[in-house]
């Protein structure tokens, strides 16, 4: 009898696996492949290349993270990723007694649509923010917050697009 209910609840589980993997993302079986167009950037930013960086993050999030193949043709993919860079910021967050900023905090915000285009259906469609501080003593470490914020979003964005919980 127990043998019996252990196979039930196998036979039960098993099907709720066909979009699972094994980096937790969970993607509709019958989306093959995404197109990731470059990310535009409608900032006015300090820091360059901050479209690529994000394009990169994602494409290596959604291709090496899932099953599915890059297609660089949009209307050919079975899903569409689509990401603007919509602000980003540079504040300082600490003073020292000279009225001089010691930390400066680099946000990012974008808006996300990722779409089911076998469906036409919406499956994300959202803003995703994130921050990151620095020295302002070495301006250098501005590109690097900039960067590490892009990466948390990527993480969310991954997050969201791929839980379907």
């Amino acid at each position: 009898m127990h043998r019996l209910s252990a196979w039930v609840l196998v036979l039960l589980l098993v099907p709720g696996c066909a979009w699972y993997s094994f980096t937790g993302a969970s993607i509709p079986e019958h989306l093959q492949t995404v197109a990731i167009p470059l990310v535009e950037d409608n900032t006015v930013s300090t820091v360059t290349g901050l479209d690529d960086e994000m394009t990169r993050l994602l494409v290596d999030r959604f291709v090496r993270q899932t099953r599915l193949n890059l297609e660089t043709d949009e209307q050919s993919a079975d899903a569409l990723l689509r990401v603007v860079i919509n602000r980003y910021t540079n504040q300082p967050t600490s003073v020292s007694g000279q009225e001089q900023a010691t930390r400066n905090r680099v946000t990012v915000a974008v808006q996300v649509t990722w779409v089911d285009q076998t469906t036409g259906t919406d499956l994300v469609s959202r803003s995703f923010s994130a921050f990151e501080e620095y020295d302002p003593f070495d301006p250098s470490q501005e590109e690097t917050a900039a960067f590490a914020a892009l990466e948390k979003i990527a993480d969310d964005v991954f997050t969201a697009a791929t839980s379907n919980w």
